[in-house]
């Protein structure tokens, strides 16, 4: 997949494809949905998505409480199965946040990108102060000679599937609701981090990641599939995960400490993907380390029978 960051400067081979245009955080079925019409609108086109770098969300309100389902290396690894061949990154910035949505759709979609169709949602606006709808880029692209598909409202059972009802599964310990939206485990993914080394001393020596930028899923223990991304140790794992500020030890900064059923090596610096499958309990001080490795036995015990199911 190639990736493209610079509308004003796109080589010959990265233009005409048919691309979706939105935020894609988190590559729900709503996202998976609009990426398959995407492919069916032109099939002889590359098959492409425009995506913006930081989230606009980000840039209007950096003080926010972090939203993110994924970073933008998950989402283009996601992306990237999925079949598409060009990711058009764009960054977001003041000169782009001030287009309006006709320099826009002419600009950016038309003479920058020169895409030959587009497929967006619905709900899509677009320009300064989102003042474009997905009815007006229809008749952008009428004047400007590029196609436009308007996706329908994706709905999964009694919930309709956006970024937001996944966040709130995932707030309210409910993994197995953001994975019904999502098609896919809810995944944490980076780079194994140093810690403090205490789950040796009690047996459960744990791999560490940070959380920072991303929407914090309810703290507490988690039973999770592990994927070791590359190394030695490549593979899949089982195993149990306590996400949160680690209260027992006077944690303040959220992170994800994950135990690896059956596991013996060294992953600091190793890249990980954690999939979030059943929420266990919340988190909690205990009187003693004693009591901490017991509680501890009977959550790792729980997680192996509730994933042997799977």
């Amino acid at each position: 997949m190639r990736i493209i960051r610079d509308y004003q400067f796109v080589e010959a081979m990265d233009r005409g494809a048919t691309a979706a245009i939105g935020n894609f955080d988190g590559v729900h079925l709503g996202h998976q949905s609009v990426i398959r019409l995407a492919a069916k609108a032109a099939p002889s086109a590359r098959l492409g998505i425009v995506t913006f770098e930081p989230h606009p969300r980000q840039y209007f309100a950096p003080d926010a409480p972090a939203f993110r389902l994924m970073s933008s290396a998950a989402r283009s690894s996601r992306l990237e199965k999925l079949g598409v061949e060009r990711l058009y990154e764009l960054n977001f910035n003041a000169a782009m946040a001030g287009l309006s949505p006709e320099e826009f759709a002419r600009e950016v979609i038309a003479d920058g990108l020169g895409l030959s169709h587009v497929v967006i949602g619905h709900d899509f606006c677009f320009g300064k102060g989102r003042a474009g709808t997905a009815e007006m880029l229809k008749e952008f692209g009428r004047e400007m000679g590029f196609g436009v598909t308007i996706a329908p409202l994706l709905e999964e059972g009694a919930l309709v599937v956006s970024s937001t009802a996944i966040r709130t599964a995932l707030a309210d310990g409910r993994p197995r609701d953001a994975a019904s939206m999502l098609g896919h485990w809810h995944r944490i993914e980076g780079p194994v981090i140093g810690g403090e080394q205490r789950g040796r001393t009690l047996g459960y020596p744990t791999a560490n990641m940070s959380l920072e930028g991303l929407h914090l899923p309810k703290f507490g223990v988690y039973a999770v599939l592990v994927d070791v991304l590359s190394g030695p140790h490549q593979g899949s794992y089982h195993g149990v995960a306590s996400l949160g500020v680690r209260p027992m030890f006077g944690g303040e900064v959220p992170n994800i400490e994950t135990f690896l059923f059956d596991f013996s090596g060294d992953l600091y610096g190793t890249p990980l993907s954690v999939g979030l499958v059943d929420y266990l309990r919340g988190e909690e001080k205990f009187d003693g380390l004693e009591a901490l490795v017991t509680q501890m036995d009977a959550d790792s015990a729980q997680a192996r029978n509730l994933l042997a199911a799977l």
